[in-house]
């Protein structure tokens, strides 16, 4: 099957979400045998799922905000998937120790994550009132704010429509 790959397959983030997620597809492999090893082997696949996809999603939309929310699910799930193998081992259900194979793939991940996410555009972004990137002290975000959605605005227009209508209907 040949296909087009969409811009972020191309990425470098996006081919070591591949690497761990073919390695996390090797490891859920060798955990189907009870319903214990059935659940890590499911998780760490729907994490390594997940990495792709919030890597998509953080491509797709160019608002920094955005971007960043999808990049802290990332860390999430890689953190999950991380957890789940150390778990296997730990109790030891899985064959063979993939900790320190999954350590290195994370590592190598996780450098290119950086730099990845280095590249996000700050100053492309709006405010989205839950202050966790916006300081609400500063003169820019002041200007931002001018810039957000005045919901008692928006519904004055709405008033002041019903009072027409209202007059025309009486006129009536």
């Amino acid at each position: 099957m040949n296909r087009r790959l969409e811009k972020w397959e191309k990425i470098p983030v996006y081919k070591k979400s591949q690497e761990l997620f073919d390695l996390a597809e090797v490891i859920a492999e060798t955990l189907k045998e009870d319903e214990m090893k059935e659940h890590l082997a499911v998780q760490m696949l729907s994490n390594a799922a997940l990495i792709q996809a919030k890597i998509a999603g953080a491509e797709g939309g160019g608002l920094y905000s955005l971007r960043m929310q999808n990049a802290v699910l990332i860390k999430l799930a890689v953190q999950d998937m991380f957890n789940a193998v150390s778990f296997s081992s730990m109790v030891e259900i899985n064959e063979e120790d993939y900790v320190d194979l999954m350590r290195d793939k994370v590592d190598e991940f996780r450098l290119v994550f950086n730099e990845w996410i280095r590249g996000f555009d700050k100053t492309y972004d709006i405010p989205d009132n839950w202050a966790i990137r916006f300081d609400t002290s500063t003169p820019e975000q002041e200007k931002l704010e001018d810039l957000m959605f005045d919901e008692d605005h928006f519904f004055d227009e709405f008033d002041e429509d019903d009072e027409e209508d209202d007059s025309q209907e009486d006129e009536n």
